[in-house]
């Protein structure tokens, strides 16, 4: 039992190449979306009810997310590319955000990082909700996507950087 949360997400990182040849078929790639998504909340859910979080449990849903980030920007470029154009810069900068709060983890804590903060958390379901917002044609609501992102990144910089040990489950600047 304690194995299934671990299994699911690595059903998920699984789906990531489906999901990558599905793009050019919109409902089957919204199908392995959906899936995708199901399983991140479900992973999670059965984790924290039957108390098998883990630290690798914990690197497995960080590695799934970011391989699902990947596949919705590929996605978006490949269906949306003139409209996610305008886009790049602010993507760019979370990335690089993103990818110093992963070296600071790795060189301050010797270890791989993403925290689970209530920011991190609010991005997740907001980059879940961009392709419905893109198919919806409600492209302007993915500046409040990205400002959010870009917040929370922010967020885990100043956790990363005032914070004595990893918390990976810190809920925030204000919570510890």
């Amino acid at each position: 039992m304690k194995h299934i949360p671990n299994i699911i997400t690595a059903v998920r990182i699984v789906l990531f190449l489906p999901l990558l040849f599905a793009a050019q078929r919109q409902t089957l790639f919204l199908f392995l979306y959906l899936l995708c998504g199901f399983t991140d909340v479900l992973d999670g859910y059965i984790a924290r009810k039957t108390q098998t979080q883990s630290e690798l449990g914990a690197r497995l849903d960080s590695a799934a997310d970011l391989l699902f980030f990947a596949a919705v920007i590929i996605w978006a470029v490949m269906h949306y590319g003139g409209e996610i154009r305008r886009f790049v810069p602010c993507l760019v900068l979370i990335t690089l955000v993103r990818f110093v709060n992963m070296a600071i983890a790795a060189c301050k804590y010797r270890s791989f990082a993403i925290l689970h903060t209530w920011g991190n958390k609010l991005t997740g379901f907001l980059v879940f909700t961009a392709p419905i917002l893109l198919i919806w044609n409600q492209i302007s609501l993915l500046w409040l996507v990205c400002a959010v992102a870009f917040l929370s990144a922010a967020e885990e910089t100043i956790i990363h950087i005032s914070s004595a040990q990893l918390d990976v489950n810190r809920r925030s600047i204000f919570k510890k």
